[in-house]
């Protein structure tokens, strides 16, 4: 099936690890051209290397801390000069740090809601001021399937989540006449397979520090499918809601979580 997206200009914040990674290499499978907007640029690098060994049309990387605006505009500006527009942009920027709520400061909450929140405000904000003169465009954020289940240990970021679901689907009934599709995708546990999957800054580099091994077999044993997600299973649902196959779908938050979750 051809989804649409060859030469389309696609900017994949956080896309230098784990979900992000694979997110920019499944748009690069598919002929696009990718924005990396990243804090971490040596890991970008690499990561936009891998993006055109498997086909991208173009790859750039833009230095970027979505909680700062006009870093973000730069980013954006950065990508309509090198692909001439933005037709999809990819909200991934996450973090946490799992503690329960008692043990929290309100320094680790600012950081927690710039970043998985504050930062999906900026890049939206400019996005659609590209994307609505145009009449079209997709817009993609990743939340998380603690927005809609609850999880110890993720209070604060579970709130920011369930946030950017609400703030999504507002965006959707607003730009649905500019011919923009806002969409969520809602990821449950996802691991990379490797540790060259992410950066230093990424919340995944000590994979111990998240979750034991002991940890993550409860967790899979706990799933129907019985099996913790991997990176590729959230950038498929993320390209496919971002494709011309999407076409008359926005609006929707949709679980990528082995049935963590199954909400009707």
């Amino acid at each position: 099936m051809d989804l649409g997206l060859k030469d389309k200009a696609i900017i994949v914040t956080g896309g230098g690890s784990n979900i992000g990674r694979a997110i920019v290499l499944a748009f690069a499978r598919e002929g696009a051209k990718v924005m990396i907007g990243d804090i971490d640029v040596q890991q970008a690098e690499a990561v936009a290397a891998e993006a055109r060994e498997a086909g991208a049309a173009a790859v750039d990387v833009a230095a970027c801390d979505v909680t700062d605006l006009s870093q973000v505009q730069a980013m954006f500006k950065q990508t309509t000069d090198a692909f001439g527009g933005v037709d999809v942009l990819i909200n991934n920027v996450g973090w946490d740090q799992l503690m329960f709520f008692t043990q929290t400061t309100p320094d680790l909450w600012e950081k927690i809601i710039r970043v998985n929140f504050v930062g999906v405000l900026n890049c939206t904000y400019t996005a659609l001021a590209i994307m609505a003169p145009q009449n079209h465009g997709a817009i993609v954020s990743i939340s998380s399937d603690a927005s809609r289940q609850g999880e110890p240990r993720e209070a604060v970021y579970g709130g920011m989540k369930a946030g950017i679901n609400s703030f999504m689907k507002t965006i959707a009934k607003e730009n649905g006449r500019n011919g923009i599709r806002c969409n969520v995708v809602c990821p449950g546990v996802t691991i990379p397979a490797d540790d060259a999957e992410v950066g230093a800054n990424s919340m995944w580099v000590n994979k111990d520090s998240m979750f034991t091994p002991e940890q993550l077999e409860k967790v899979a044993k706990s799933l129907p499918l019985k099996k913790i997600g991997r990176p590729e299973d959230v950038a498929n649902a993320v390209v496919f809601l971002a494709s011309s196959a999407a076409g008359h779908i926005t609006g929707q938050v949709l679980s990528v979580s082995g049935g963590y979750s199954m909400i009707g």
